[in-house]
């Protein structure tokens, strides 16, 4: 199961004209031709980001609602460690690095023991790429920065102890967005994309006190992305391309403090 990221490195196409007189039209006529293309692409881009900013409206609205009907109210703020994730097409190879992140989680209780939850998630992680057109060895391709929101929701299970196990599930969206590109490898800065995504998690909550608890989680991540890859070559001009596409999976722990409020 793999995909990371899906980035865009446009590629500018050099006209030579010789001789202006035979040349200009069939030169007007890539322009057009590109200048189409790149249109339609956009509007198909437009058309998504619109799509994910109603998803994003939707799950914010529905935590606002239940919160209105919420029986208790859970906040909790922790610091994790992601373990990296590795996207292979071929012999070659795009991987994530581990890093940390950090996650804030909002909980509105809609029945006993079931927690309604949106959860913001802030990583930041280096890429890397190894490709024998692009980069033969493995080098770093850019900085990465992972912001995802997620609407899901989690069942705590009551024990006679002063722990809470939980599990749960959540869905939403994951903008990845690649900064400090290498240009050693890419010529051309790297585009941000936003993907669907899912994620599964499990736990325990020592409760310190009726308001305070002391939250461990073990969570794993999966970026959903379809469509293509392409990073451009270096200073030299177009190294090469790669397209890829499907889903990857990324495990994490994190510990942090929870405040409940009935």
């Amino acid at each position: 199961m793999s995909t990371l990221v899906f980035i865009l490195v446009d590629t500018s196409i050099y006209f030579r004209i010789e001789n202006i007189d035979n040349h200009c039209i069939f030169a007007r006529n890539i322009l057009l031709q590109n200048y189409k293309k790149k249109k339609t692409q956009l509007t198909q881009t437009n058309m998504r980001q619109l799509k994910i900013i109603q998803l994003v409206i939707f799950l914010t609205l529905s935590a606002f609602v239940f919160q209105a009907q919420a029986q208790r109210i859970d906040l909790s703020l922790d610091y994790g460690y992601q373990f990296g994730t590795k996207l292979n097409y071929g012999s070659n190879y795009l991987k994530a690095s581990d890093g940390g992140f950090f996650r804030g989680i909002a909980g509105f209780e809609v029945n006993n023991g079931v927690m309604l939850e949106l959860t913001y998630m802030k990583m930041d992680t280096e890429l890397f790429i190894r490709d024998f057109v692009i980069s033969p060895a493995e080098d770093r391709l850019s900085d990465l920065a992972m912001d995802w929101i997620h609407l899901g929701s989690s069942r705590y299970f009551d024990t006679s102890s002063d722990m809470t196990p939980f599990f749960g599930v959540s869905a939403g969206v994951v903008v990845f967005t690649p900064k400090n590109e290498n240009t050693a490898v890419i010529n051309r800065s790297l585009s941000s994309t936003t993907e669907f995504s899912f994620a599964i998690k499990g736990g325990v909550i020592f409760n310190v006190s009726d308001v305070v608890g002391i939250k461990i989680q073990g969570d794993l991540m999966f970026p959903v992305s379809w469509g293509g890859l392409y990073v451009a070559g270096g200073p030299g001009g177009i190294g090469g391309g790669v397209a890829v596409s499907g889903t990857t999976l990324m495990g994490g722990v994190s510990g942090g403090l929870v405040f409940t409020f009935d």
